[in-house]
Parts: structure tokens; sequence; C-alpha cells
């Protein structure tokens, strides 16, 4: 980690509770994002003098749960959100990646394309919700959120 802010995260885990087995696919996804998370984030809790922290994300009773640690492994803090705001995004989102899968295998480029522009937006628009959902509670920047918002994805595959 070439980032020296103390308000940043230094381990990233998904609650293995609330999982069930995940596909190649899925669990290269959840690689790549908590990689890249880790290379580069910006994670502020409301009122902390600061990490870095360790995360632990997990699904509860509908609910998206921060589990906020010091690198040291001492509670920090905890945040839930409802994960009803995030269902027809998710939704949606799971249903253009599957089409964009399918079609990558023998679509026209152009329709390749559109859905992957899709499924950007989609991902945009999930992670603007979670920076919105977080606002008063932690601040992360916008690459942040679409990295969490990856993992939220991945951990909702549970159901």
């Amino acid at each position: 980690m070439t980032d020296a802010s103390p308000f940043r995260l230094a381990s990233v885990e998904l609650d293995e509770r609330t999982l069930v087995r995940r596909t190649r696919e899925i669990e290269q996804e959840r690689e790549i994002a908590i990689y890249d998370l880790l290379e580069a984030n910006s994670f502020v809790p409301r009122g902390s003098a600061g990490g870095p922290y360790r995360l632990v994300l997990a699904v509860q009773e509908n609910r998206l749960v921060f589990n906020i640690r010091l690198e040291s492994g001492d509670a920090h803090g905890r945040v839930m959100l409802s994960l009803t705001p995030f269902r027809r995004i998710i939704k949606d989102y799971f249903l253009v990646c599957e089409s964009y899968f399918k079609a990558i295998r023998n679509a026209p480029p152009a329709q390749i394309e559109a859905l992957d522009m899709g499924r950007r937006g989609l991902h945009d628009e999930g992670s603007e919700i979670l920076r919105e959902r977080l606002q008063g509670k932690i601040e992360v920047d916008s690459d942040t959120a679409r990295r969490l918002f990856t993992l939220l994805c991945v951990l909702h595959l549970k159901g």
C-alpha cells in the first residue's frame, strides 16, 4: 500500500457465514475488487481519529453490515445499512451482467459494447447509492464506493 493516510482500509474480508459457494468468475470478481480496494481507497468513519482499518462486510437480517476494526484488531465501530434501497439496482445489474457474459461468446461487438456500457452504468448507479447511504456514517471516494458495491453484489448472491 503506497497510501500513508490513516483513513484507509488495510484489509477487507467478506463474512463467509453469509455466503454460499461462488463460481470461479464470482470469486475472481471478489479477489480483484479487494485487491484494487487495498491498493487505493479512502475510508473515513464519522468521528474517527484514523486507522488504518480492517473491514469485515456481512449481510445480516436484510442489512449490509460494516464491522470496522483498527489494524491492531481493536473494535472501532459497526455501521448497518438496509439492503432494500439496493434490491432493484442489484437485480438489474445481475441481469445485465448475465446478458453481457452470454453475449461475449457470440454477439456482435456493438451489442457487447452496449451491454458493457449498461453494466458500467448500473454499477456506477449502485456505487452512488452506497455513497449516499453511507453519508454521515462513513465517507468514501467514488473508486472505493465502486469496489465496495462489487463486494455488496458478491454478498448478495447468498439468496
